[in-house]
């Protein structure tokens, strides 16, 4: 039976296209590293690995936790509101909804992130849908208040704000291109929705980085 270390690698080089020693390539990792976690032989990642395996994988290293962190509590959470939706291509004065249709949900109280406030978001559309269906919720932190660099492979709560004032929310990839410009990067299957967003916007709207996405709730 698969450990759930090995289910969220293969998942991962199956939704990349790619295979375990690419993989490995691009978290500067040994070889044989990730195909040795798909074998069964490594059965567990060290803590000085874990950023690498999360870059080879474009994954945030929380989404490499099988299970919780010693330093928190057994249990141990935080309740998040979600508070609007973010979807590309929706144009409106706002992504934020009443205070009636706004909802709450829990997430690992990581002491990592207790210092900072959570926000949520539901994910809608499909530019994002190979990576996080339909109303996922998206836990992001404030990139003012973490004050935290952009990190490449990271996905990001983004917002477009164009003349008319009119402003789209967006969830998107942090990726650098071969000629080192970076971009803010869909994961879809839709064809509608596969063209990298600049980040310092274009001469139609203007682009701002809300913050970092750090879980992700899956409805059933």
């Amino acid at each position: 039976m698969d450990t759930p270390l090995q289910k969220i690698v293969a998942n991962r080089l199956k939704e990349l296209g790619i295979n375990p020693f690419e993989a490995a390539r691009r978290g500067d990792l040994e070889r044989s590293y990730v195909n040795d976690i798909l074998i069964g032989k490594k059965q567990s990642v060290r803590t000085d690995k874990i950023e690498s395996l999360a870059r080879a994988l474009q994954l945030d290293p929380a989404e490499l936790s099988v299970s919780k962190p010693k330093t928190t509590a057994e249990g141990a959470v935080r309740r998040v509101v979600v508070r609007g939706f973010v979807q590309a291509g929706y144009w409106a004065e706002t992504w934020e909804w009443g205070d009636d249709d706004q909802y709450s949900v829990p997430v690992p109280d990581d002491p990592a992130l207790q210092p900072f406030t959570l926000f949520a978001a539901e994910a809608r559309g499909p530019s994002m849908n190979k990576r996080y269906p339909e109303q996922t919720v998206l836990v992001f932190t404030d990139a003012v208040e973490t004050g935290a660099a952009l990190e490449l492979g990271k996905r990001y709560i983004v917002e477009r704000e164009r003349a008319d004032g009119l402003r789209e929310a967006t969830v998107k990839t942090l990726w650098r291109d071969d000629a080192g410009k970076i971009w803010l990067l869909p994961e879809s299957n839709d064809p509608r929705f596969q063209e990298p967003i600049p980040i310092d916007g274009s001469e139609d709207d203007t682009v701002r980085v809300v913050g970092r996405v750090v879980y992700a709730v899956s409805k059933e």
